[in-house]
């Protein structure tokens, strides 16, 4: 089986950073795109950044410039860097990679259990 494991969340004042990781353990063979998704209360899970296996990204508008989305494929480990920390950037972000297991000859979705974003003063 796979799990993705994050960690990094907490409580940061607006303008603060903080750093997400998210690291994928299990019996893996390949790992093809990993993302960053965050859900507000009360309102829709949204993509926040992804990244290929090869390091291309991409950038949800509200968080352009600020984020910073990469990936250590040594580790099968995915990052998420958060600087110029806003209020509304508060909610709980979850890990999704899409991950080839030893046992498969096809790739699965796998989320992480998420971890809680808290940006307040």
């Amino acid at each position: 089986q796979v799990q993705l494991v994050e960690s990094g969340g907490g409580l940061v004042q607006p303008g603060g950073s903080l750093r997400l990781s998210c690291v994928a353990n299990g019996s893996i063979f390949s790992i093809n795109h990993m993302r960053w998704y965050r859900q507000a209360p009360g309102k829709q899970r949204d993509l926040v950044a992804s990244i290929t296996s090869d390091a291309s990204t991409n950038y949800a508008d509200s968080v352009k410039g600020r984020f910073t989305i990469s990936r250590d494929n040594a580790k099968n480990t995915v990052y998420l860097q958060m600087n110029s920390l806003k209020s509304e950037d508060t909610a709980v972000y979850y890990c999704n990679a899409l991950i080839k297991m030893y046992i498969r000859s096809y790739f699965q979705n796998f989320w992480g259990q998420g971890t809680q974003v808290t940006v307040s003063s």
